[in-house]
């Protein structure tokens, strides 16, 4: 049994499919005198579906409860083929009342197919599992189950791909399987079976015209032209479709799909070389063969190399793995023809339906299948080229490229595999099947920068910002009036690129250095940073606190036990003076007020003295800092005098305030530190 409206009815999903004798065109008053039953069972096995359903619908009028129940199961089929999914589980669901999955337990499997074309996964999965109730060694089952699993897990977790209808080439009637006219991407030539064509008749596979190709002309702002159909040496009465044209624009390959009363001719590929803006006759590639039947073959969809030594196409010629599956032949040069057709293999090529292969410039395989894991219908697969004349590692292209329905014919813009076109008859669309195009977004960051100052929160504009990757990339700007600055793209090219580290230093005079870093490693999508950076004012009169030293009780080491380890505070100044590598400090050390003022001025030096000892341990020149021993007189603010606190009303009142008087603190001297000797 051919599926998907007998492909598409010949054309639309492989212009390939074996054309079909129309000895069935009778006269009303002959078709009125014969079996309604009979005729319907004709039309359907020779592939006139859009003929059968109305049969069919006919003959039940008299049909007995059996029979009436297979007839319902053929009108399901005869949907399924004319890819009306929605009708076709009308019908299934018709004969299963009728019991007709007692007889025949495919009506199951069907109505689980389409039901998945329609993205009711749970529904087909409940379908698929009840079907292998009956049959448990259905491969095409189990392989139901699991994409119906896929889709679920798929939507959920869509890529990043944008699709849109074509709306300017789009029309009620079939427009598929685009491909490019020209070198510069500029033409587009697409099958369609839009009013106008040159085969005008009516397709009782379709109830529509005939399938043509047409061509399409892109201006400089995007915009397709109005379609006009190719030449006569092109299109003919017939069916063509499904095209490519060579790297030098030279040749076009194309499928054409004869209709001859009373003959099983199948599809077949011509070329027809290109002369100025036309074509010259086209003549077949002769891949069938001559030995005998091989008329009744079909051969279509080609997909060709930049060479033009290598063709790709769909065929159900002998030897392959079931259904439509992907073939290739080698041109001889010698000889000047193309060679025995070989079998891509069970890797691509499954038991269902394989068709409309594509080459990307680096000759990875894109084609459409049913036969694997997919969301329903038919769906995008890309298969990495492996070997010469080899392909494996097959992928799903996903959602939302595929979709629930019929997804195939892929063509990618110029240099690139983030945007092109393909072609689906999902919802939302302008007619049977439409071209869509999509687009992967470029993953873009921005880095949003504002500095103000630590202690008013007021915007410091003119600060230096140098941003540093980890790609070893730097750039130097500066905030504006308002502490800003916002890095998104100069000259065409990203500041903040993907997977990469940074490191962001902001400086100016009179204030400290600061530092922060971020980083886009694992990040996906677009994404806005947003860095608000502090930095502390330091200017001579500034006196800037640090975290807490503490020190032994009435002496003038650092503090390091079990609770507390001085050392750690100081290391926030040690980063200070590292990151700021031109100042010279005073490092001032205050006790509280209670002891003699000696005593007290003496202890302050020594430990003042500690800390930079300490600080020059850890490698930061002697020169740079100056130790200050305050002793007690500059409390830290007002009311923390020594007169103030002895008149606190509770003695932990007092040992608090006496506790914020003792500190360590620093102020910067000078700006201009420079290292000799090495440093």
């Amino acid at each position: 049994m051919i599926h998907r409206k007998k492909y598409l009815n010949d054309m639309r999903i492989l212009n390939l499919f074996t054309s079909i004798s129309v000895f069935l065109i009778l006269s009303q008053s002959a078709f009125a005198q014969k079996n309604f039953a009979k005729e319907a069972d004709a039309a359907f096995n020779n592939e006139n579906f859009y003929t059968a359903t109305e049969t069919y619908k006919k003959a039940m009028a008299k049909a007995k409860p059996e029979e009436k129940a297979r007839m319902n199961y053929q009108l399901g089929e005869s949907y399924r083929f004319l890819l009306e999914a929605e009708q076709a589980e009308v019908y299934y669901g018709k004969a299963i009342k009728l019991k007709y999955d007692k007889t025949n337990p495919d009506v199951i499997l069907r109505l689980a197919d389409v039901q998945r074309q329609q993205a009711n996964y749970k529904l087909a999965k409940k379908n698929y599992e009840k079907y292998l109730a009956v049959n448990p060694s259905s491969k095409e089952a189990k392989e139901g189950v699991n994409s119906c699993k896929k889709a679920i897990e798929w939507i959920s977790e869509p890529t990043k791909h944008v699709v849109q209808q074509e709306i300017q080439l789009n029309t009620s009637n079939y427009d598929f399987s685009p491909t490019w006219a020209d070198k510069k991407y500029t033409q587009m030539i697409f099958s369609s079976s839009r009013n106008g064509a040159t085969g005008d008749d009516i397709d009782l596979r379709t109830g529509e015209s005939y399938m043509d190709l047409w061509i399409t002309t892109r201006d400089n702002k995007g915009k397709w032209g109005e379609p006009t159909v190719l030449d006569a040496t092109i299109n003919t009465e017939h069916n063509e479709g499904a095209s490519i044209l060579n790297a030098k624009g030279t040749n076009l390959y194309f499928t054409r799909c004869p209709v001859i009363k009373k003959e099983n001719v199948g599809c077949d590929i011509l070329v027809a070389p290109k002369s100025g803006k036309s074509f010259k006759a086209a003549t077949s590639l002769g891949l069938k063969g001559d030995a005998e039947g091989s008329d009744s073959i079909t051969v279509g969809h080609p997909a060709i190399n930049k060479r033009e030594t290598l063709i790709i196409f769909a065929s159900d010629m002998a030897g392959g793995q079931g259904g439509k599956d992907l073939w290739y032949s080698l041109y001889n040069k010698r000889e000047k023809s193309w060679g025995t057709p070989v079998n891509l293999g069970p890797s691509i090529n499954t038991a269902g339906d394989e068709l409309f292969p594509y080459l990307d410039k680096d000759e990875n395989l894109y084609f459409s299948s049913n036969g694997h894991i997919g969301l329903g219908g038919l769906d995008m697969f890309k298969a990495e080229k492996t070997a010469e004349n080899k392909w494996g590692k097959i992928a799903n292209l996903q959602y939302p490229l595929n979709s629930s329905a019929d997804d195939y014919g892929i063509v990618f813009e110029k240099g690139t595999d983030q945007k092109g076109f393909f072609t689906s008859n999902r919802e939302g669309g302008k007619g049977k099947d439409d071209i869509y195009n999509f687009s992967l977004p470029e993953v873009k960051y921005l880095l949003e920068v504002y500095v103000k100052d630590k202690d008013t929160g007021e915007p410091i504009p003119g600060v230096t910002i140098t941003l540093l990757g980890s790609d070893g990339s730097q750039v130097v700007k500066t905030t504006d009036e308002e502490g800003k600055f916002i890095f998104d793209e100069e000259g065409g090219n990203r500041f903040i690129k993907k997977a990469t580290n940074y490191g962001l230093q902001t400086k100016k005079d009179e204030y400290l250095a600061a530092k922060t870093k971020f980083s886009t490693e694992g990040e996906e999508s677009s994404k806005r940073y947003i860095e608000e950076v502090f930095m502390q004012h330091a200017g001579k009169d500034d006196v800037i606190d640090f975290p807490e030293v503490q020190y032994a009780y009435n002496k003038s080491e650092l503090l390091v036990n079990e609770a507390t380890n001085a050392k750690d505070s100081l290391n926030y100044l040690y980063n200070t003076l590292t990151e700021n590598p031109t100042i010279i400090i005073e490092l001032q050390a205050h006790t509280d007020c209670r002891g003699k003022d000696a005593y007290n001025e003496a202890l302050s030096q020594r430990r003042a003295q500690s800390c930079v000892d300490y600080l020059i341990t850890k490698g930061i020149p002697a020169e740079r800092m100056v130790a200050k021993g305050m002793g007690e007189t500059i409390p830290r603010a007002i009311g923390l005098e020594c007169e103030t606190i002895s008149k606190m009303a509770t003695k932990e009142e007092q040992e608090a305030a006496h506790q914020r008087n003792r500190r360590t603190q620093f102020k910067v001297l000078s700006y201009d530190y420079k290292p000799t000797g090495g440093q």
